[in-house]
């Protein structure tokens, strides 16, 4: 059973808190608590001029507490920390348990890094997929999307090639994996559907004609992920191993921005068809897109191309206005010698549909900037679509399709 916010706030109520006289929660002193599978931290005003030991005992008691009712309710827990903070918000104390022990039973180590045992998504059942990189079963091309940095339109670059390459009659996912920053519940209008689990596997999202899974739906709204890169890369793997995708033509994956940790785990676990890396063109974009490029080249990635995102702002009146300047990711593209997909434009129909979570929107437009819009984003989708066909017969791994119409 998993440990959960509102169990540990009950359980600090019978906490006395000798520094105002009350219990923990009731003095106010319980300032914030996070739970996730078997691991706890909370939050604690310090108080004035409070000393170390005084903290300690408070956290020790805490801990015990804790511990002592999720032993008696058969919940278990790995970690507990306290961290105290002055009136500022600085920490002052930070105290660190393990998990509660049977009588003679010695501590276990922790997962090292990367390993399964970090699993922050409860109630799943374990992955059935080996260990190391290969497919997904019923997956036929698994396709990332990266940048050097943040603010560069990825996320909606990854949505809108996944409802065009749908729009093309294509069976499609899309895997939101950033972890830290999940856009997607609000740019596919998520907002009021619950994420279900059927049978230990989550269920993804059916919307936009595309399958959809993303942290964001299985987290509180605002609650920020201050996960190390075990956690996170717990947290991917099950993403993309244990949802019922089904089968699937293309599963796109919405990479965080940088080259970090998810990045490694999803070359570790996966085989990849390839990679798009998205870039604006101004130059001090194009040198963090060169390094995404060369990441993906370092994990034995092929890059199906480059896009250029905000290539122009398109104005209700069709005029083009060059905010960022123009096609410095198509030279990029030439210098590394990969695919130019093509370059999108950004109009204010772009991001109202992406607030409102209606993609769709973005392919149906009419007037003078949604046209352009339409156009560029699927000769995008028609274009990855070569790529990765090329890419796969250089591998060996096309296969023959039937079409029936």
């Amino acid at each position: 059973m998993s440990l959960t916010k509102d169990f540990v706030t009950s359980c600090l109520t019978g906490v006395p808190d000798p520094i105002r006289g009350k219990d923990l929660v009731s003095s106010g002193a319980l300032l914030w608590v996070s739970a996730c599978d078997t691991y706890a931290s909370v939050r604690l005003n310090a108080g004035p001029q409070a000393a170390a030991p005084v903290l300690q005992q408070i956290a020790q008691l805490a801990h015990s507490k804790v511990a002592q009712i999720a032993q008696r309710n058969g919940q278990q827990l790995d970690s507990f920390i306290v961290e105290f903070v002055d009136d500022a918000g600085g920490v002052v104390h930070t105290a660190k348990f393990g998990g509660m022990l049977s009588a003679g039973e010695s501590p276990k180590p922790s997962p090292p890094p990367g390993s399964a045992g970090h699993e922050p998504i409860p109630g799943l059942n374990k992955s059935a997929k080996p260990a190391g990189a290969g497919p997904l079963p019923g997956v036929r091309n698994i396709i990332a999307v990266g940048a050097g940095k943040g603010g560069v339109g990825k996320s909606s670059i990854a949505l809108n090639l996944a409802v065009g390459l749908a729009r093309r009659g294509h069976a499609v996912g899309l895997l939101d994996a950033d972890i830290y920053g999940p856009s997607m519940p609000t740019m596919l209008g998520l907002a009021p559907m619950e994420q279900a689990v059927l049978a230990g596997r989550l269920q993804p999202f059916y919307v936009h004609g595309i399958k959809a899974i993303t942290i964001g739906k299985l987290v509180d709204d605002g609650r920020p992920l201050i996960w190390r890169g075990p956690m996170a890369h717990g947290a991917f793997k099950q993403l993309a191993e244990q949802t019922a995708w089904g089968e699937l033509d293309y599963l796109i994956i919405d990479l965080p921005p940088g080259t970090g940790d998810i990045a490694l785990t999803m070359a570790q676990s996966l085989t990849l068809s390839g990679a798009v890396v998205v870039c604006t063109p101004q130059k001090v974009a194009q040198d963090d897109a060169v390094r995404a490029a060369g990441m993906f080249k370092q994990l034995g990635i092929p890059i199906l191309g480059v896009v250029e995102n905000m290539s122009a702002f398109i104005g209700d009146d069709g005029k083009s206005y060059e905010i960022f300047g123009k096609g410095g990711a198509e030279v990029m593209a030439q210098k590394l010698g990969v695919p130019f997909l093509g370059a999108v434009p950004i109009t204010m129909s772009l991001r109202e549909n992406s607030d409102k979570g209606d993609p769709t929107a973005n392919f149906e437009g009419q007037q003078a900037a949604g046209v352009r819009l339409r156009e560029a984003l699927e000769s995008l989708a028609a274009n990855l679509e070569s790529q990765a066909a090329l890419a796969a017969m250089r591998t060996g791994a096309a296969r023959p399709v039937l079409t029936i119409t």
